[in-house]
């Protein structure tokens, strides 16, 4: 069920194509589909005290709330990706200890940035599978995953290959068996922002700012078959509050990753 109220609507003067997504994304969702016309985005908001708005344009889906605007685009994961190519190292993959043919489980998709990394070094023979609790991101996430074309065939391979899914991370968890996934991998609402990163405020709109739980977090250890990891900041107490022995990360990251090894 949403927790927020929000509306699918369209460009003005939409194809048939936009039309169409726009109809299947509100039917999907249980949400209104409203014909855009001349109105604007924010007297569709006003007029349907709506303040996210799902709107198909271009053959894509963008996610409008009052702290701006949401897109899918790989972002970071390409120029990682990159780095990758190149031999260089990932602090994400190297926490998760990533190999060709593992299986992964991010359990906080949000855009699918870490997920698309993890796809590209598990390769074909690899799996992974993201769980996206807002709706809206989930809509716009695996949208994206399943339809952007503007970047090379290693890229497009990995994020064709991830399995996005609307769920709950803990609801997912308690119906898999014990050690079916090599890692599990948690990128929560970090608990205290790092002010730099303005930009993502939209996506803290229409997230889920819940914490791992405890249940969640046992429930990870007993599905992961090698590792549960945890992104958070550098100087988060969440690594100590969740039992991570092991924090990896750059030196002078702003960023570190708890590793929790089963074997």
């Amino acid at each position: 069920m949403l927790s927020l109220t929000a509306i699918v609507t369209t460009s003005r003067d939409p194809n048939s194509v936009n039309t169409h997504l726009a109809e299947q994304t509100a039917q999907n969702l249980g949400v209104p589909y409203i014909p855009r016309g001349t109105l604007s985005l924010s007297e569709l908001r006003e007029r349907h005290d709506a303040p996210c708005i799902l709107v198909a344009k271009s053959g894509t889906l963008m996610l409008e709330t009052p702290d701006g605007e949401l897109f899918f685009h790989p972002n970071m994961s390409h120029l990682r990706v990159k780095n990758l190519r190149k031999g260089q190292h990932d602090n994400m993959a190297q926490a998760m200890g990533l190999a060709p043919g593992m299986s992964v489980l991010d359990c906080t998709l949000g855009f699918g940035a870490d997920a698309i990394v993890a796809s590209f070094v598990t390769g074909a023979e690899g799996r992974v599978v993201g769980l996206e609790k807002s709706p809206l991101i989930a809509a716009v996430t695996a949208h994206g995953l399943a339809t952007f074309d503007r970047e090379n065939e290693v890229m497009t391979a990995a994020m064709r290959r991830i399995e996005a899914l609307n769920t709950a991370a803990i609801d997912y968890l308690r119906a898999q068996p014990d050690d079916s996934f090599d890692v599990v991998y948690f990128d929560p609402m970090f608990r205290h922002p790092l002010m730099q990163s303005e930009n993502m405020n939209p996506l803290r709109y229409a997230a889920d700012h819940d914490p791992v739980s405890e249940e969640m977090m046992a429930e990870a250890r007993r599905v992961a078959r090698r590792r549960v990891v945890l992104k958070e900041t550098s100087k988060s107490t969440e690594f100590a509050r969740l039992g991570f022995p092991e924090i990896a990360g750059g030196r002078y990251s702003s960023v570190h990753y708890g590793v929790w090894r089963k074997i």
